[in-house]
């Protein structure tokens, strides 16, 4: 049973822009801190954003000004916005909730050409 919904990755050129999403359940969502990680071929998986509290982040310091977490609660939602994308940002996203039990997302694919 999936209980971490990604989506949004995809191909885009360096400088752009994607949005990942997150989807999951009410009680996931209320009960765990939600954040971002990723993985590039060949490396350990990373954290890259999450949250730290009801509304305070934290980011990897390789997207910071670059990348912002939000969250939509009412849809039970977590956001990742990537700008000025760079083509080591190319790797899989996954979507984690941090708390009595963890949760992955099947991870979403991000290339940024050059």
């Amino acid at each position: 049973q999936v209980q971490l919904v990604e989506s949004g990755g995809g191909l885009v050129q360096a400088g752009g822009s994607l949005r990942l999403s997150c989807a999951t359940s009410r009680t996931i969502f209320m009960r765990n801190f939600m954040g971002w990680y990723r993985q590039a071929p060949g490396k350990q998986r990373e954290l890259v954003a999450t949250f730290t509290s009801s509304s305070t982040t934290d980011y990897a310091d390789s997207v910071k000004g670059r990348f912002t977490i939000s969250k939509d609660t009412p849809k039970n939602t977590v956001y990742l916005q990537m700008n000025s994308l760079k083509p080591e940002d190319t790797a899989v996203y996954y979507c984690h909730a941090r708390g009595p039990t963890d949760y992955w997302g099947q991870g979403t694919q991000v290339t940024v050409s050059s």
